[in-house]
């Protein structure tokens, strides 16, 4: 992450925080300290900045998993996005790809149907890359 997006990370996580908890020192709120480095990282780091935006944004787990023994399959759609946001009223869909990660056709097929539907869809490899892409496309 580029030292100017740290900046504005620090600045709108004190920001967002002091609204939420008005009573507590601005001096004594922690400075934001999660990395894009990796996949985990880069998705904090794009929902904290759209929930500090005042944007919604949430994570997408679409695994499938045990229970009692047996494989239980996810109910969610093949190839669906790992953050789901709503900007400006507008749906937005973000993939994070982090190294040697690419896409696979169900994923393919998955952004072909959201922008079929009007929405937004985002391939992250990077903070720094996000900040540009919503810069253009929500930044009036």
């Amino acid at each position: 992450m580029h030292r100017e997006n740290r900046k504005l990370m620090n600045s709108l996580h004190e920001a967002y925080t002091h609204e939420k908890y008005p009573s507590f020192p601005i001096i004594s709120i922690p400075k934001y300290t999660h990395s894009d480095m990796k996949a985990n990282g880069l998705t904090k780091c794009i929902i904290d900045f759209l929930k500090f935006k005042n944007h919604h944004a949430e994570r997408i787990n679409n695994i499938s998993r045990w229970v009692n023994g047996r494989y239980i399959k996810s109910s969610m759609q093949k190839g669906t996005a790992d953050v789901s946001a709503t900007i400006q009223g507008k749906s937005v869909k973000i993939e994070i790809k982090i190294g040697k990660d690419r896409q696979s056709e169900e994923q393919k097929k998955y952004q072909q149907q959201i922008i079929k539907a009007g929405g937004y869809y985002f391939i992250a490899t990077s903070f720094d890359e996000f900040i540009i892409w919503y810069n253009i496309n929500f930044n009036n």
